[in-house]
């Protein structure tokens, strides 16, 4: 097992004491103190009420980061833990066509079970072209219907649950609930895996509004679980300069091609092994051409 450790930020806020004089004029008339007495006695009193309320040397507190639920109601984000996985891990990678391994020159040469090698250890694959969490795929249902028909038996140690941008011509209402009652699903299915969501990479550039639409929900939704998100289109895993060598766009239909998914694999690879601090694993104990 690869030990893991997580760091705290602590921010002290050390704050001195404020003094004020106020010299009496012992030349004033006998008359006026008094009155001047209780005037300093009243704004000594309001400025303290003030001070005590106000505090304008202390920072405002920081509060943590919320996002937005479907609803509109806030939802505070939880901090994912350390990845930890035994030596020889077993991981489900559950998807679309890409994990399905589409436009290589086998599916078993697709990023999905190339991973295995990567990490040491072992993949379940099981993707279906052209299946989302709302659309339906060509060769099976969509995800949820497809979580529910899983071997209950597989007991893996990691689920990456890949995609979609299947999803992009479906209407906006009711994906978020589709995708939480899928991952509600996963997780009650495998209680003892660890679940790291893999979001939709782009088939084509620039990134589509809905493909963007898509990748912000899901960042979201895993955030306010404490799930890890690995993100290709924030961390811009498909470039301007790299798209033709990891895209097919003739015969693959904009699908990763053989050494598309090679590189998918690598960067996958690379990020488990950031979530948990691990070194990172190279394809054929080189680096890749593909890097951006």
């Amino acid at each position: 097992m690869t030990q893991f450790t997580a760091r705290r930020r602590c921010r002290i806020c050390v704050c001195g004491a404020v003094i004020y004089s106020h010299p009496m004029n012992r030349d004033s008339a006998p008359r006026r103190r008094p009155f001047a007495g209780v005037a300093i006695a009243v704004i000594l009193a309001f400025a303290a009420v003030v001070l005590g309320v106000w505090r304008p040397w202390i920072p405002a507190p920081e509060t943590a980061p919320v996002v937005a639920a479907a609803a509109g109601e806030e939802t505070v984000t939880v901090a994912p833990a350390p990845l930890a996985l035994p030596e020889h891990p077993t991981v489900l990678v559950f998807g679309d066509s890409w994990t399905y391994g589409s436009a290589a020159s086998d599916p078993t040469l697709g990023y999905a079970y190339l991973l295995a090698d990567l990490i040491d250890g072992e993949t379940i694959v099981n993707g279906v072209r052209g299946s989302g969490y709302l659309k339906p795929g060509a060769d099976g249902p969509a995800f949820g219907a497809r979580i529910d028909a899983l071997d209950p038996a597989l007991a893996p140690d990691l689920i990456v649950i890949q995609g979609s941008i299947n999803d992009r011509a479906q209407d906006e209402a009711g994906y978020r609930e589709a995708v939480t009652a899928a991952w509600d699903a996963m997780a009650a299915k495998y209680p003892e895996a660890t679940i790291v969501i893999l979001g939709p990479a782009p088939h084509e550039l620039p990134v589509g509004a809905a493909t963007a639409r898509i990748d912000a929900d899901l960042s979201e939704l895993a955030a306010a679980r404490g799930w890890w998100y690995v993100s290709p289109v924030a961390q811009e895993w498909i470039t301007p300069q790299n798209y033709l060598e990891v895209i097919d766009v003739e015969i693959g239909r904009k699908h990763p091609s053989t050494d598309g998914h090679r590189y998918l694999a690598e960067k996958v690879a690379a990020a488990l092994a950031e979530l948990g601090g691990a070194p990172v694993t190279e394809a054929g104990g080189s680096e890749t051409p593909l890097e951006q």
